[in-house]
């Protein structure tokens, strides 16, 4: 969980994921200013702490890697905000370890009108949908949404995507999706309700615009090492 002034919800998202589903859980915390840290280790978590503020991808990089070091065959990335329905968590890996998917993604935009009533803004419902599908279009994929804050990953994904190099800002995630669609990896989404809340983490108007242009960056990259013109985003990591 990459935690930034957490405090107010990572106990709430914390009860919500079913008991006996997860054999380690790591609190990555980047820097906060609240007491997440002492909560955290209050609950008796794993706390790993940023030596600096590295932002939401190089705090993810933090966690992967330390991930990878102690062995998970299955990596679930949940924001510890209680914005994504935990409960979830056993369904996500069991798609995983069964082998329907590599990745899988919630999606929290099963309806127009379950997405607006749960309290996503109007303007982030446009964007998301006319992102999507820009994305769909260029990764020939089908996806229900590419912009999901809980996310599972099979320890070969992990392996082969160069994720060190990625941005250690919110365009984390736009550069490894592509990267393991790159890689020939399966990539699924599955349904999940939309909760939006005053303490509920967001992104604000103008970096959700710059993440946009960093995801239609990523996949104008994709179409063109395509083509066959190289990106180093797209080769394999060499650990």
């Amino acid at each position: 969980m990459p935690a930034y002034n957490a405090e107010q919800t990572l106990e709430a998202t914390l009860q919500d994921i079913p008991a006996g589903c997860w054999d380690m859980l790591i609190v990555g915390d980047d820097c906060s200013k609240d007491g997440t840290v002492a909560l955290a280790k209050k609950l008796g978590l794993d706390v790993l702490v940023t030596p600096e503020n590295l932002g939401y991808g190089g705090n993810q990089k933090m966690l992967y890697t330390a991930a990878l070091e102690r062995g998970a065959d299955v990596v679930v990335m949940l924001h510890p905000d209680n914005q994504y329905d935990a409960r979830l968590v056993p369904h996500f890996v069991g798609f995983l370890t069964n082998g329907t998917t590599d990745v899988i993604l919630g999606s929290r935009i099963r309806s127009r009108r379950e997405a607006l009533k749960g309290g996503m803004p109007l303007w982030k419902y446009i964007s998301n949908r006319l992102l999507t599908i820009v994305l769909n279009l260029s990764y020939g994929m089908n996806l229900g949404e590419f912009h999901s804050g809980f996310r599972a990953y099979r320890r070969e994904v992990l392996e082969k995507v160069a994720f060190e190099q990625n941005t250690n800002a919110f365009g984390f995630d736009a550069q490894f999706l592509g990267q393991a669609i790159h890689h020939g990896f399966r990539i699924a989404t599955a349904p999940m309700p939309v909760r939006y809340f005053k303490e509920a983490s967001s992104i604000a108007f103008w970096p959700s615009v710059r993440y946009g242009l960093v995801n239609l960056k990523v996949a104008s990259q994709f179409l063109l090492r395509k083509l066959g013109i190289p990106f180093k985003l797209f080769e394999p990591a060499q650990r």
